[in-house]
C-alpha cells in the first residue's frame, strides 16, 4: 500500500492538507482539506474525504457547524476534483468562512 500525505501553504495562514493511500494503482482512502489559521489555531473549512464508505465535502463554519454533500464519484475522481476545487477557490472559501458564512 503506497500513502501519500503533503501540505501545500497558499500564504501565512491558508493551506492545503493532501493524504491518500493507494493499492494496487486505486485510491483506497483519501482526504483533501483547505485549512486556515483562525484565531490562532488551525481549522478545517472545506474537507473532501472518503469516511463512512463513500467520497463526500463537509463544509464548515466559524461556529463548526458543517454540512456534508456526497459526491456520487469513485475515490480517484473525488480525489481529483477535490485537489482542483481547493486549488482554485481557496480564496473565496477562506473570505467566506472569515464572513460567518459555510464554503
Amino acid at each position: 500500500m503506497a500513502v501519500k500525505e503533503y501540505i501545500i501553504p497558499y500564504n501565512e495562514d491558508t493551506r492545503k492538507r493532501h493524504y491518500h493511500q493507494t493499492q494496487s494503482g486505486k485510491v483506497v482512502k483519501f482526504m483533501v482539506q483547505l485549512e486556515i489559521k483562525h484565531e490562532g489555531s488551525w481549522k478545517e473549512v472545506v474537507r473532501y474525504d472518503c469516511a463512512y464508505g463513500y467520497a463526500h465535502r463537509d463544509s464548515y463554519n466559524k461556529r463548526g457547524k458543517h454540512t456534508k454533500k456526497e459526491l456520487h464519484l469513485k475515490f480517484e475522481d473525488a480525489l481529483t476534483l477535490a485537489d482542483d476545487d481547493i486549488d482554485e477557490n481557496w480564496e473565496t472559501y477562506k473570505n467566506k468562512y472569515l464572513k460567518g458564512d459555510m464554503p
